[in-house]
């Protein structure tokens, strides 16, 4: 029997603090406390989790629906909340197959929510890794996906934790395990105004930091990849819904989906 997981609810925790801004459940007194201060001192920020949800379940249903990949390996899932990856791929694709990667403990405590919903013709399954380690994730992977076949692989705001470099050769080893036919979709928040980085910089004195990255650090990880339109844009510009009134507003987070040839 596994041991039993301390959640530390009185401490709080970056992934239940995004779980909260999201209007998810799993998330303590302490997370909302530091989620409430950081909208406080950052009042997009709720705006900014729910716009970059937004991009996931696009690039999701485009992929599933436009691009006809079945193969899913969602790499630093996070806690689940509403429209999960499984939830919009198997929507669109009853068959498809996810594979969600985290080693944090707290998202390995509610990983029976995530894997609930699952179609009976899909498989959803979970990864206990570290996407530091790639041949690890790649490993845990392989029981689920046949990477003979192409695989769209995700990473959906998660490389804030690291340098660039390290992100790099992350998405350059995973991404590379793949077929031809394969995709890769991310967004991670971009240092492209003041207003972002004087956020970041309020959400690290809070106990919660995230390193931004650069647009042409972003723009590195597609290298060698055939770009869906329109690109790497901020992601209320990437193949935004039918706006009622106006156009959507950009927002500091790059994101963007490409093809391997």
């Amino acid at each position: 029997m596994s041991e039993p997981v301390d959640l530390q609810t009185d401490v709080p925790h970056g992934a239940r603090i995004w779980n909260y801004w999201l209007g998810g459940k799993d998330n303590y007194a302490a997370d909302r406390e530091i989620g409430d201060a950081v909208a406080a001192a950052v009042p997009f920020v709720r705006q900014y989790a729910l716009l970059t949800r937004q991009f996931l379940i696009r690039a999701v249903t485009y992929l599933a629906a436009e691009a006809g990949i079945r193969q899913f390996l969602d790499v630093g899932t996070g806690l689940p909340t509403a429209q999960n990856t499984h939830e919009v791929a198997q929507a669109v694709a009853p068959d498809a197959k996810i594979v969600y990667v985290d080693n944090d403990p707290l998202v390995l405590a509610h990983a029976r929510a995530l894997l609930a919903g699952t179609t009976s013709e899909g498989i959803t399954t979970y990864v206990d890794a570290d996407y530091r380690e790639p041949e690890k994730v790649l490993a845990g992977a392989r029981e689920t996906l046949d990477f003979s076949q192409p695989v769209a692989v995700l990473f959906m705001g998660v490389f804030g934790y690291v340098e660039a470099d390290e992100m790099h050769r992350v998405v350059r080893e995973i991404v590379g395990a793949t077929c031809s036919g394969s995709y890769l979709a991310m967004w991670d928040g971009t240092s492209t105004s003041e207003v972002a980085i004087a956020g970041a910089k309020a959400q690290a004195d809070m106990g919660s930091p995230y390193r931004l990255s650069t647009v042409d650090e972003l723009e590195e990880c597609f290298k060698g990849l055939e770009m869906v339109e329109p690109g790497l844009v901020p992601v209320t510009l990437w193949r935004p819904a039918p706006a009622a009134i106006g156009a959507p507003e950009p927002i500091d987070a790059y994101g963007g989906v490409g093809r391997k040839p």
